[in-house]
Order: C-alpha cells, then sequence, then structure tokens
C-alpha cells in the first residue's frame, strides 16, 4: 500500500476542495518532474537532439502517468475493499460473539485509563450502537481509518500531478522546436525544474508537516541526484557506442 495514502493533510484551508488530494498531487508532481528530468538529462548527456529528448521524454510522460495513477487507483481502491471486509467481520462478531466484543471494548479503555463506574458507563454507551460499536472496534481495535478519497479521484489527481509537472522539463525542447530555436536549452530546462521542484517541495512540507525550507531542499536534491546520474550515464553511453 502506498505510504502517501496515509499522510495527514496540513494546512487544508489554503487549498479549497483539492486538500484531499493534496498528497497525491505532491508525490505525483515529484515523480513526475524528476523522472522526466532524468529522462531529459540522460537524453543530453547522451547528445541527442530536441526532436528525440521530446519524443523520450513525452512516452516517459505518458507511459509512467498512466502507470502510476493506475498503482494509485487500484491501492485506493483495494483498502477500500479491505476496510469493508473487516467492518462485516466486526458487524457478525458482534452479532454473534456479544459477550467477547464487549469485553474487548472493556479493556480497551481499561486501557486508556478508565475504571470503575465510568468504565462501565463508556462501555454501555459504545454497546448501545451497532454502527457506533463497529466504528470503535475498527479505529481501536484494528487501528483501520475509512478511507474518505475515491480511487478515481486519487488516480485521476496522480495523473494530473505526474503530467503538469512532468512537462516542466520538456517546455524548453518543446518551444525550441515548434517556435524558435533557444541557447543553453539544457541550463534553461534545468532552472524550469529547479523552480518546479522548489514549488513541489513547499506544498510537501504542508502535507508532511515538515519546515517548507527542509521540503525544498529535500525535493531539489532528489532531483538534482536523479539528473547528474542520468546525465553521466548518458554520456557515458554516447562515448561507449560511437
Amino acid at each position: 500500500m502506498a505510504k502517501h495514502n496515509e499522510i495527514k493533510i496540513h494546512g487544508k484551508s489554503r487549498f479549497g476542495r483539492f486538500q484531499d488530494y493534496i498528497g497525491e498531487f505532491v508525490y505525483g508532481g515529484i515523480d513526475g518532474s524528476v523522472t522526466t528530468f532524468a529522462v531529459v538529462a540522460g537524453a543530453t548527456g547522451g547528445g541527442l537532439d530536441s526532436s528525440v529528448v521530446i519524443i523520450l521524454g513525452f512516452a516517459n510522460l505518458f507511459a509512467d502517468g498512466f502507470s502510476m495513477s493506475v498503482g494509485s487507483y487500484l491501492s485506493t481502491k483495494s483498502e477500500k475493499a479491505n476496510y469493508e471486509k473487516h467492518k462485516a467481520i466486526e458487524y457478525w462478531e458482534i452479532e454473534h460473539l456479544r459477550e467477547r466484543e464487549i469485553e474487548e471494548v472493556r479493556e480497551i479503555y481499561e486501557n486508556y485509563g478508565f475504571e470503575g463506574k465510568l468504565l462501565e458507563d463508556i462501555v454501555a454507551h459504545i454497546i448501545a450502537d451497532k454502527d457506533r460499536w463497529v466504528e470503535v472496534m475498527m479505529k481501536e481495535e484494528l487501528e483501520m481509518q475509512e478511507e474518505n478519497k475515491t480511487p478515481l479521484g486519487m488516480g485521476a489527481a496522480t495523473f494530473a500531478a505526474f503530467l503538469i509537472m512532468g512537462f516542466v522539463p520538456l517546455i524548453a525542447y518543446v518551444y525550441d522546436y515548434l517556435i524558435a530555436p533557444v541557447t543553453q536549452l539544457f541550463a534553461l530546462s534545468t532552472g524550469m525544474t529547479a523552480l518546479a521542484f522548489a514549488g513541489i517541495g513547499y506544498m510537501k512540507s504542508h502535507v508532511t508537516g515538515t519546515s517548507r525550507f527542509r521540503g525544498v531542499v529535500e525535493t531539489l536534491l532528489l532531483g538534482g541526484a536523479a539528473a547528474v546520474l542520468s546525465y553521466f550515464v548518458g554520456d557515458w553511453l554516447e562515448k561507449l557506442l560511437t
């Protein structure tokens, strides 16, 4: 199960309706920009021209973006199905193993320090409503939280982020090929991608609850390391094969 599905969102009010999918957008954007820039860097290191960079970049953009979005969709769908399965089991146990389940509720709140009449009142209140009882057991016993985000929404957010942020490293090459020649193509692409990394890192800090500076620096370092590695691999292969 993808870890980012479990991330708690911070600073929701800044992002409106988009708030529930910030995590997916951030991690989809990171993957999109890093992998596409790595392709661009590798192609540049290999001495390939703009048309080839564009072909490789867009192939990566759509193939990897779709693959990642499908993974996010299936992961969320599987998580929701697993939750519903265990929820049904809890309803069955309450119906057929009532005394054991009552004792489990009692043990849960004893571990929180409740005792005596207060403990019994809490237990009586919880078991008075089956839906509330099941909710308590799901959270406290199984440590499972219901996923409110839809599988389709998760997949769409991931795919959109991958395409949007992954396109940034290609902008200069597309402009150079379709509109007008650009000098220092790779340098321009690098600068634009660095800005994209910084923006994604800033958003990541809201998702993870870490400092903004740390979020930006970590993302820049991650992207930079991938680009450097890809560039020198491309350069090495170009020298090896020519």
